[in-house]
């Protein structure tokens, strides 16, 4: 399946967002070149819970996928003249460097324009490439804090909480893809390129597009965060996770009399359905108890039944046999580049019934130098001499 075949992107991305927007790129068939540092970009270098597989760190395997890779040394003029030449046969170029970097490299918007008229040129910042924050370190955990998130997130008698997941660098990179392939169908109807830029901070917002509007337009506000185990400040009550006798369960929205009939509570039934918030500490707090008196288990009949809104709470290890997920084959098993079976999570959409595959596993650093040079007319020679004098390199 290659719905952007034809389609060549540079991708000078590294962390997360960015390399995370490429990947889902080349998952739709895009040719996505990661131009790496000689030494190779953070994402190769470094992982979460300090996890490497043969070699390869997870967050490589997470996001390296569906691309090549080539070395370039970028204060290099050789580098520098091989990535020119590069942008001349290229679609999109796509960059979360801190703002002006790529300039100093002479490698800025204005210059590949000037190469590439037609060139997409994309870029990925923590706070935008202008403003007062624009130097600061755009990173998921500080994003969390300073967009309310964490401050939303969790119970009002506990502490502002961060979510388990980098979620802000995922959405970002949602969005960084998206603005990339509606910069492309533009240039289908004007044949021109365009500068398109996304920033992590709009992104923290963005994520809490529903909320914050209504508390910018006067919601009622009384917590930070949802009382008596409630999710949101924003939800009626019991909408929220609550513990079982030997799990938890998540609650989401439903009547007071329904919950009654649910979970066989006399209390419950005599709410009326407008008490859902303005009693929903009191409700909540009679959900709470009862879930208390039975297994998970035991619960999901009677929750079925009432067509209560409800989910048991799994953790990773309930997802490999959770038998939507396997249905839907969203676990993907694969050889790395260095020879161990790694696993990976599947492009997360479906075009005519059909997941993209993948194509490329995640590469070793400068699999590919050499293959990406001699497409743009360097011969065997000249790159012999250009990794001799390290302005590129070649995997080892």
């Amino acid at each position: 399946m290659n719905l952007l075949d034809g389609v060549k992107i540079l991708s000078f991305n590294h962390y997360l967002a960015g390399p995370l927007a490429a990947q889902t790129l080349g998952d739709l068939g895009a040719d996505v070149i990661a131009v790496e540092p000689i030494e190779g970009a953070f994402q190769r270098n470094w992982a979460v819970a300090n996890h490497f597989v043969a070699g390869d760190s997870v967050n490589h395997l997470a996001t390296g996928r569906n691309k090549r890779s080539i070395a370039v040394d970028l204060k290099h003029p050789d580098g520098i003249a091989a990535v020119k030449k590069l942008v001349a046969t290229s679609d999109v170029v796509m960059e979360n460097f801190r703002p002006g970097t790529m300039a100093k490299l002479g490698l800025g918007y204005d210059v590949l324009k000037a190469i590439n008229p037609g060139l997409i040129y994309a870029v990925a910042t923590g706070f935008g490439s202008e403003g007062p924050y624009k130097d600061r370190p755009g990173q998921d955990l500080l994003l969390q804090a300073m967009s309310g998130l964490a401050m939303r997130t969790g119970r009002a008698d506990g502490e502002p909480t961060a979510v388990g997941a980098v979620i802000v660098d995922q959405h970002a990179a949602s969005l960084y893809a998206m603005s990339i392939l509606a910069a492309l169908f533009a240039r289908t109807k004007t044949g021109k390129g365009q500068l398109v830029e996304v920033n992590l901070y709009q992104a923290a917002l963005d994520l809490q597009v529903e909320p914050l509007t209504a508390w910018l337009n006067g919601a009622p506000s009384p917590t930070s965060r949802g009382p008596a185990g409630i999710a949101a400040w924003f939800s009626p009550g019991p909408y929220g996770i609550h513990a079982t006798a030997d799990g938890h369960m998540a609650i989401s929205m439903a009547t007071p009399k329904a919950l009654g009939v649910a979970l066989d509570s006399e209390e419950l039934k005599q709410f009326g359905e407008g008490d859902s918030f303005s009693k929903r500490e009191e409700i909540t707090r009679i959900v709470a108890a009862r879930l208390k008196q039975k297994s998970t288990a035991d619960w999901l009949p009677a929750l079925e039944a009432a067509r209560i809104w409800h989910a048991p709470v799994q953790d990773y290890r309930d997802l490999e046999s959770d038998p939507q997920l396997n249905h839907l084959g969203v676990f993907k098993s694969a050889e790395s580049a260095g020879g161990a079976p790694i696993r990976m999570v599947a492009h997360p959409a479906r075009y005519d019934g059909q997941t993209p595959e993948v194509r490329l596993v995640p590469q070793r650093l400068g699999a590919q130098t050499r293959q990406v040079l001699g497409e743009i007319g360097y011969g065997a020679a000249e790159i012999d001499a250009m990794v001799a004098g390290k302005a590129v390199g070649v995997a080892r």
